[in-house]
């Protein structure tokens, strides 16, 4: 375990993206824009402008520092796990534990900023999209710290396998509203969120809870999520005095990779990787990998690539993983696969599942099941480096929600894992 402790004050700003990115109409290259009903291109304006304006005030992220710090947990530890690394049988594993800040997940940085900006506009309420409910607990808990009303939009399918979050979100104050609609999974979450929105955007602020989205949710989310990369990289420096040569995390629509890419999309010599969900396999339906197999489209109000059928729409997808489970990506990450900065591969539901045992038997950690896809390519990645080499993954989430979700599959005929040699 290695972690220096660092100044509670002080913090400072975001990370921003590659020089020249976003444009000011919040362009990442041919990806991102604002794609919406003519009546939320005056609630955007009035976001981006409030946004523009804390982005420049040291006094909100100082403010937002002192929380992250003595609310959230951080920073969060860096931890070099030795028995995996030895498990992989060559390069040295470090995983960024974003699973012990306070919700268990980093999805509670973006919430923080998000209800700091959304008091300083006046709402006083709050809604939300959530998939593996994640995001949903840490929207209700900043609606409960800041005292104001929320409403978060699941979809049913999503609320029997992470039935616990909704438990968790009810007992935080927060109505979970059901969506039966479609596949009752995040796209339609997002559908019923957005809608909502819509209606009551005078009093509400809508907590968009991945890298998606109208401008200025990308650059915004990003923005509050590239904590992580901040504190891996000085972390990663005064436990190896130099940088790790890739960095590793799971994308859905992104915003835990984005998230710690921010701390190293500048230094050429650092892989960056992205893991999306290859589900069963790669045909049609069957799988939630936008970068791999989409193409360019709108969605949820941005440009970016997403999964679509024959005919242009959206396609069904498929995961073992509520959180990635999702048929779009955020634009920063198509930019950063058009430029070719960074590498996006596929991890199906079965290496998943082996992952988030190995990590459970080899290190005592339940990660996440989205975190395990992660896990997974990371293995067989340092498996074929040097010993010398160094593997950084950011760990986005503990796997207490998929507890049961894990226990019903391998009672449903995988049994049992093996002891890991």
């Amino acid at each position: 375990m290695l972690h220096r402790p660092e100044p509670l004050a002080g913090r400072r700003g975001p990370e921003p993206p590659l020089d020249g990115v976003p444009d000011p109409r919040g362009y990442f290259g041919g990806f991102g824009g604002r794609f919406v009903p003519e009546t939320l291109m005056a609630p955007l304006e009035e976001l981006t402008r409030a946004y523009e304006q804390a982005r420049q005030d040291p006094a909100f992220w100082e403010e937002l520092g002192q929380l992250q710090a003595h609310y959230a947990g951080r920073p969060t530890p860096l931890y070099r796990a030795d028995r995996l690394s030895r498990h992989a049988g060559g390069a040295r594993i470090y995983l960024k534990r974003e699973d012990l800040a306070h919700t268990g997940a980093h999805k509670i940085n973006n919430a923080l900023g998000q209800a700091l900006l959304a008091r300083r506009m006046g709402k006083r309420r709050l809604i939300a999209e959530t998939g593996a409910g994640q995001h949903g607990v840490a929207t209700a808990t900043v609606a409960a710290r800041f005292g104001m009303a929320c409403t978060v939009f699941m979809g049913a399918e999503d609320m029997e396998r992470q039935h616990l979050n909704v438990v968790r979100m009810r007992m935080l104050g927060a109505e979970v509203r059901p969506v039966t609609i479609g596949s009752a999974t995040l796209k339609e979450a997002t559908d019923e969120a957005i809608r909502d929105w819509v209606a009551t955007v005078a009093d509400s602020h809508y907590v968009i809870g991945s890298a998606v989205g109208p401008h200025p949710y990308p650059v915004m989310v990003g923005d509050f999520q590239s904590v992580i990369g901040q504190e891996s990289r000085r972390q990663i420096l005064a436990a190896e005095g130099r940088l790790p040569d890739w960095v590793v995390a799971c994308v859905g629509g992104g915003s835990n990779a984005i998230g710690i890419f921010r701390g190293f999309v500048r230094d050429d010599g650092v892989g960056l990787l992205g893991v999306e969900a290859g589900g069963r396999g790669e045909a049609p339906g069957q799988h939630a990998a936008s970068l791999s197999r989409g193409r360019l489209g709108v969605l949820h109000g941005s440009k970016s690539l997403l999964l679509q059928d024959a005919e242009g729409q959206v396609a069904p997808t498929h995961s073992i993983s509520a959180g990635l489970d999702y048929p779009g990506v955020g634009p920063e990450h198509a930019y950063l696969k058009a430029v070719g900065r960074a590498r996006y591969v596929t991890v199906e539901d079965e290496r998943a599942l082996e992952a988030f045992g190995l990590l459970a038997r080899l290190e005592g950690i339940l990660p996440a099941m989205e975190s395990a896809h992660a896990i997974a390519a990371a293995v067989e990645l340092a498996g074929r480096l040097p010993a010398d080499a160094i593997v950084l993954v950011n760990l986005s989430g503990r796997g207490d929600k998929d507890v049961e979700h894990v226990a019903r599959h391998l009672e449903g005929g995988r049994g049992a894992w093996t002891a890991p040699s």
